[in-house]
């Protein structure tokens, strides 16, 4: 392979025209300029320069070398400079989070991409186990989870607290054990820990969601509480989802006695080295969830 630092020595070499000046702009001798051309030479097999005197000429290979040679330099400058380059509004974050303070937080970030149109945002729902796995096998940047990674290549920071909420039907009156097994429950993929959770906390004749007769199930965050508000049924959802529901006024929730939330925990794979845009994006974040 060719070396980079004799290629440049021969090409300031071929532009000034002289020993003398190359030695100069490149602080070296003249003795270490010849001996990267001999070097260069040596390495190809084929006479790059004549010599007359103080003067030389390029052969038909010395011009091919410097052609060739000025692209390969001006290249690995422009990968130098790219690589140095760091901004913390420019480029791809790939972010990963549960749908709940995804519905919080896409339209957040959305409005910090406006203002800086560099910024590119990938941004995928999945459950804690799939921002975990994703973070683990470098598939996201960074990822929010409601629960402590348990594989030892992710690190998380708590955040914020999202609180758990129950919603009923806006019609609903009573929030009373039986009123609760006679509207029946909403069932998501997080329906039974959030009802663990929040009702186990309030409710001393709760043991289990076995006991709530089921009346629907969706795993469409925004889809939830669509039967709730026409009066099918009852769901334990976090705060944030419930916000995002468009039909406020079909729904009601409830902040029960005992508040239960969930620690949100900002994740990244451990000893990651991360460009400036990712803290960026983290930052906004933690101020979005404050």
């Amino acid at each position: 392979m060719m070396n980079p630092i004799w290629l440049r020595s021969f090409c300031t070499l071929v532009e000034l025209g002289h020993f003398t000046r190359t030695a100069e702009r490149l602080y070296m001798t003249q003795s270490g300029v010849s001996q990267h051309v001999r070097k260069l030479e040596e390495q190809l097999d084929t006479q790059l320069l004549l010599r007359e005197g103080k003067k030389f000429s390029l052969t038909h290979a010395g011009r091919q070398l410097y052609q060739q040679g000025q692209a390969i330099l001006q290249s690995l400058a422009q990968l130098e400079q790219g690589i140095k380059q760091d901004p913390p509004f420019a480029g791809e974050v790939r972010l990963m989070s549960p749908g709940s303070v995804g519905l919080k937080l896409y339209g957040e970030l959305l409005e910090l991409q406006c203002a800086h149109p560099e910024l590119s945002l990938d941004y995928r729902f999945a459950s804690n186990a799939g921002v975990e796995s994703a973070i683990a096998a470098m598939e996201a940047d960074i990822g929010l989870m409601t629960r402590q990674p348990e594989l030892s290549e992710v690190q998380a920071e708590a955040i914020a607290e999202e609180p758990l909420l129950l919603v009923t039907p806006a019609s609903q009156t009573s929030l009373s054990w039986e009123a609760l097994l006679q509207l029946g429950f909403i069932d998501h993929p997080d329906g039974a820990h959030h009802a663990k959770l929040l009702l186990g906390a309030n409710y001393p004749e709760f043991e289990h969601s076995d006991q709530l007769p089921n009346r629907g199930f969706s795993n469409q965050i925004g889809l939830i509480l669509e039967p709730v508000s026409r009066g099918l049924g009852f769901s334990v959802l976090p705060a944030y989802a419930v916000e995002a529901f468009a039909r406020q006024d079909k729904i009601t929730a409830h902040r029960l006695p005992v508040a239960v939330s969930e620690t949100i925990y900002l994740c990244r794979r451990r000893q990651a080295v991360l460009p400036r845009r990712v803290d960026s994006l983290s930052e906004a974040i933690k101020a979005c969830l404050a």
